[in-house]
């Protein structure tokens, strides 16, 4: 038996059927009845939808009824696979599937986090593995129940890349958020610089490496489904797929267009703090430079032996007008070359 390597929320087993007339969507408590309970004569598509992969033995179960290749079945357990797609064509007592492996984004407690769905593609059914449980794929089930949708007139594959699309989309989001965030920090970093403006950039740096992550091999992923032509995929439905190819491209640029924005963000910020250390030097080498001669005045004044000077009644007053009228020519001739 295979351990998964995380263990996450309960599992929850959804299963969609629909046709262009009707569509019906029940969530599986009792499995092993549903496994043996064949599939509406009336459905024309079937999604089953996995949520949360702590029950290995239920995995299994539905991996041995829709005859899930073993190698694709330790992907959807080791949730920590890279984006792929995987062709596996039909064998002896083996029906042909595409195998897809993609990552989520979503936002859980201020932080990006990025979670596997595994996708089994078949000539009328889709199989979905998600690690955690989401509310992504609510429109499409909302598609699904809507009379006349897309989703209804199309076959099984329209649905692969309405999933598809739908988890590219979540990205444009999790984009804007960075750049909000990056405004902020823009506006802060020139006002009011601390080490925690630059902690926040790295954040917001680390979320976009993150997205990153994802959309990278994503777009290979779907080049490769262009590229090749596999029996569960209808030519109907291909085309669809360049339009997430090409959000796939703009994701990307996004991506590489707000990472240089925060790296001259850390840039900025090291030579606000460079500059202010600077001034701060200035001003402590300024006062340092004033009272050099006035401690060398007070120095020879200040020694424990007789001074002539001593004996003028007026000497006390005469040494701080000289001490004053030294540090005030020094702090004008400061000024005239601009160093103050």
């Amino acid at each position: 038996m295979i351990t998964p390597l995380v263990q996450v929320e309960p599992m929850r087993i959804t299963c969609i059927d629909y046709c262009i007339e009707q569509s019906q969507i029940q969530e599986i408590r009792d499995v092993p009845t549903f496994l043996e309970t064949h599939r509406p004569t009336w459905s024309r598509v079937r999604w089953i939808q996995i949520e949360g992969l702590t029950d290995v033995d239920i995995v299994e179960a539905l991996s041995e009824k829709y005859q899930l290749h073993p190698l694709a079945l330790e992907d959807v357990l080791h949730t920590d696979q890279r984006p792929k797609v995987e062709d596996y064509q039909a064998s002896e007592g083996q029906p042909g599937r595409l195998f897809i492996v993609t990552r989520a984004i979503d936002l859980r407690e201020e932080r990006l986090h990025s979670d596997q769905v595994s996708i089994f593609l078949g000539r009328s059914t889709l199989l979905t593995f998600q690690t955690h449980r989401s509310d992504a794929f609510d429109p499409i089930r909302r598609r699904v129940q809507t009379k006349g949708s897309q989703l209804r007139e199309n076959d099984v594959s329209f649905l692969l890349y309405a999933l598809l699309d739908t988890i590219v989309d979540s990205y444009f989001p999790m984009l804007e958020r960075c750049d909000s965030r990056l405004e902020e920090l823009e506006d802060e970093l020139l006002d009011r610089p601390s080490r925690h403006t630059l902690e926040r950039v790295h954040q917001v740096r680390r979320d976009l490496l993150t997205v990153r992550r994802a959309a990278w091999p994503m777009r290979e992923l779907i080049a490769q489904i262009l590229r090749e032509k596999h029996e569960c995929l209808s030519e109907v439905t291909r085309p669809y797929f360049r339009d997430i190819y090409d959000h796939c491209i703009h994701i990307i640029d996004l991506i590489e267009n707000y990472r240089e924005i925060a790296a001259a963000l850390t840039e900025t910020y090291v030579s606000v703090i460079s500059s202010r250390l600077n001034e701060i030097m200035k001003v402590l080498t300024v006062i340092g430079t004033v009272f050099l001669p006035l401690t060398f005045l007070a120095g020879v004044y200040g020694m424990n032996m007789p001074i002539p000077e001593n004996q003028w009644s007026f000497a006390y007053p005469l040494f701080w007008l000289l001490c004053t009228a030294i540090a005030g020519t020094m702090l004008y001739w400061f000024h005239k070359r601009g160093w103050i």
